[in-house]
């Protein structure tokens, strides 16, 4: 089973991460940033979540309050006061661990070979790490991550929430030579749940069923009153599955710089894809993906296409695994 730290802020899709990581991965720990909402709320949702799925053994440890350079960003109007507004729970009864979620990083991957780092919210933590302590740049075995986009942003035109929390933070990750799985918003806008997965998820009827019931209605009113949309997206979970089950997602291989210093352009995913055929990101099956010479070779993984009903799939049986 592959080992991984996740890294996160949660955040109701964050939540939905959380528990496919623990069924099917071996989860280190779980280290907290602040991006969705406050370090302090994030922390306290991620301590609920695993007290409400029953998986109190595994730590939780708090990071950065605060991105590398400028102020926090925060989106309740997304995920409420709380960051996980909607479902009604008593506060935690489990603590969050003292050591701060940099130290937790750098020690567990020193001394635990092949973990695999998954990040769901800003970078702050990770590029901390990765200065911090560079050897585990080798040791790592790769960073599954959501954030940025191949084509347009969703906080501005051009930049993903995540990557434009933290820019530069972003930055250090895509250019530290680890190897990056970049699950942006041109796939995770396929990750899209109606009514009609809400429907699916409240026949399941367990404990963890109903907490999820209540964190998607919460989230698809909230995704309609602030975008009028007739859903919302599970972004983070994608990550997760990606490394639970690799055919669910179709990628290319990319060259991604981040900008941080464009006036209508900071926090956007510079994504290379001039090898790939035709005026949009998509696989060509009659052609290697090797880069032109004009691009430099490739940095990270890019997710294009999901199996969208086998994501859903995989969703609903890991939620009623829980009873």
């Amino acid at each position: 089973m592959r080992r991984i730290i996740l890294d996160c802020d949660p955040g109701h899709d964050d939540a939905f991460a959380i528990l496919l990581a623990a069924k099917h991965l071996d989860v280190l720990g779980i280290t907290t940033v602040g991006g969705n909402q406050l370090l302090e709320k994030v922390t306290i949702n991620a301590l609920k979540v695993l007290e409400v799925a029953g998986l109190t053994h595994i730590p939780v440890c708090p990071g950065h309050s605060r991105p590398m350079v400028s102020d926090l960003v925060t989106a309740p109007q997304f995920h409420g006061e709380s960051g996980m507004d909607g479902p009604v729970l008593p506060y935690p009864g489990i603590k969050a661990q003292s050591r701060h979620a940099v130290d937790f990083i750098v020690d567990t991957v020193m001394s635990t070979d092949d973990v695999t780092l998954v990040a769901t919210g800003p970078l702050t933590n990770i590029a901390s790490a990765i200065n911090r302590e560079g050897r585990i740049v080798d040791r790592v075995r790769e960073i599954s991550l959501m954030g940025g986009s191949v084509t347009f942003g969703n906080w501005t035109p051009a930049a993903e929430f995540n990557i434009f929390v933290d820019p530069e933070a972003a930055c250090r990750v895509f250019s530290s030579g680890i190897h990056v799985k970049m699950c942006g918003l041109n796939l995770t806008r396929q990750a899209f749940a109606t009514a009609r997965e809400l429907k699916h998820i409240q026949g399941i009827d367990n404990k963890v069923s109903r907490f999820c019931v209540d964190l998607l209605t919460f989230f698809i009113e909230s995704s309609s009153r602030v975008a009028g949309l007739n859903g919302t997206n599970l972004h983070d979970p994608c990550a997760v599955a990606w490394l639970i089950d690799p055919t669910l997602i179709k990628a290319a291989d990319m060259h991604v710089v981040v900008e941080t210093k464009g006036e209508f352009t900071r926090g956007m995913t510079v994504c290379d894809y001039r090898h790939l055929r035709g005026p949009e990101p998509s696989i060509d099956l009659h052609r290697t993906p090797t880069m032109s010479h004009r691009g430099k070779e490739p940095n990270s993984e890019v997710a294009l296409e999901l199996d969208v009903e086998r994501f859903f799939k995989l969703l609903y049986e890991t939620i009623r695994e829980y009873s």
